[in-house]
């Protein structure tokens, strides 16, 4: 099993990235696993503080469990993986049966910040974007799919999206054995990550 994780700033394009590498690899050997699904459940605390809760902070994220649930995959079972709402900040009771296979896929913002986890990553990605770009595709994304009106995004960004993305995210870069610049429009990248996935992939069998 090759486990990869592919971090980066909001808006960097991490999704692109993701989404064209399983468009590349052969179906059904690849499993995703989204740092978001492991977001810490919030469901003892009321919701109005549930609404204040820094989701780009570390202590945000059950690391413990995606670390466990990876290691149980590298075993040969079957995880469990949980279902986050950002409407409630909860975890819902059901959860989605990740099997075993060739690729892991850990993908989040915070991917590379965890020691535990980069420990058990096989390949570290970093995907970079230039910070205005990031702002704008935040921008683009929050009013179109989330409602949210250009000033509330930019006072967010402001507040919480920048300085954490100077504190945790942009230091983890260093970790990366490879970075993407300008995300998924960087095809030649994603075509040199894509052999490299194939070619461990023939080792292996």
């Amino acid at each position: 099993m090759i486990i990869i994780g592919i971090a980066g700033g909001t808006g960097s394009g991490k999704s692109t990235v993701v989404r064209k590498l399983l468009q590349r690899l052969p179906e059904g050997e690849v499993a995703l696993m989204p740092q978001d699904s492991y977001y810490r459940d919030s469901s003892n605390i009321p919701l109005e503080d549930r609404q204040k809760i820094n989701f780009d902070h570390p202590d945000s994220i059950e690391f413990e469990l995606l670390v466990r649930h990876l290691h149980e995959l590298k075993k040969g079972n079957t995880i469990q993986q949980p279902i986050y709402s950002y409407l409630t900040c909860t975890r819902a009771a059901e959860t989605i049966p990740i099997k075993p296979c060739h690729v892991v896929i850990v993908e989040g913002i915070l991917v590379l910040n965890n020691v535990p986890l980069r420990k058990i990553l096989d390949l570290k990605v970093f995907v970079d974007a230039d910070a205005d770009d990031r702002l704008i595709r935040v921008i683009n994304r929050d009013t179109m799919e989330r409602g949210r009106s250009v000033a509330t995004v930019i006072e967010r960004y402001e507040r919480t999206l920048k300085p954490m993305h100077l504190q945790f995210i942009e230091p983890t870069k260093r970790f990366a054995d490879i970075i993407i610049p300008q995300g998924g429009e960087n095809h030649v990248a994603i075509e040199i990550l894509t052999r490299y996935i194939e070619n461990c992939l023939l080792a292996k069998k």
